[in-house]
């Protein structure tokens, strides 16, 4: 009788743990970080490109892909854009997760993914929408940032909302502040770009149009951010 209690016992013991929710649950997201790393190696089998083919295509430096690869290192805005070219690939793929699409988005605020960039941080608001005709974006700029002194044209609207700091933008020679809670729409078309003006953390919400579906206006945003130290203009 006892040994046959003590096996009772060792049974309930061992009995298997329950298994833990999936990590591709929405419901338990918790301000991911996208793994553009992974995102990266992703995109790059998917075209069957070796690294070294990457490396070429992309003229960047095979030690570089792999250091963004094993997440040991965060890309700048400007190598996401080289490699998007290289992969013939939106710059926003890197920064999409693997979920179906959806027709309904909703994300709350501390489930919100991001990727880190090496200036800031860019959240797509869109991503997993099935055939979507807007590129909400959350962008974070670190002081001095901005689009560069190329000056950005796509099609369609394009509206920005400012969440923190200041952002100067700048369509043809009008220039326009904004700080938080201030707002600009535009039609696309107008050369346009755009720089953090204060020395601290700058967060807006862009909202791109694109009338046309083949255009990737997100790209030509953020694939051209740069540290503008040299051109800052400052606003008091």
């Amino acid at each position: 009788m006892v040994k046959t209690m003590a096996r009772v016992a060792r049974k309930r013991v061992s009995l298997p743990k329950p298994a833990p929710a999936s990590p591709a649950s929405s419901h338990t997201a918790t301000g991911e970080i996208v793994d553009v790393g992974r995102r990266l190696r992703a995109l790059r089998t998917g075209c069957n490109f070796s690294m070294r083919a990457l490396a070429q295509k992309s003229g960047l430096n095979v030690n570089t892909l792999s250091l963004i690869e094993l997440g040991k290192t965060s890309p700048s805005v400007s190598t996401l854009q080289q490699l998007a070219a290289a992969l013939g690939v939106p710059i926003v793929a890197f920064f999409e997760t693997e979920a179906p699409k959806q027709h309904v988005i909703y994300i709350k605020a501390d489930e919100r993914a991001h990727a880190a960039l090496t200036h800031g941080t860019l959240a797509d608001l869109g991503a997993g929408m099935a055939q979507r005709t807007i590129e909400p974006c959350l962008i974070t700029l670190g002081p001095n940032m901005g689009s560069g002194q190329r000056p950005i044209v796509h099609t369609g609207q394009e509206f920005v909302f400012c969440l923190k700091g200041r952002l100067l933008y700048t369509l043809e020679d009008q220039t326009y502040l904004l700080a938080a809670g201030d707002s600009l729409l535009f039609e696309a078309h107008l050369p346009h770009r755009w720089q953090n003006v204060d020395l601290e953390t700058t967060q807006a919400l862009i909202v791109l149009c694109p009338a046309d579906a083949r255009d990737d206006p997100t790209a030509l945003h953020i694939g051209s951010i740069e540290n503008s130290e040299h051109q800052v203009i400052r606003h008091h």
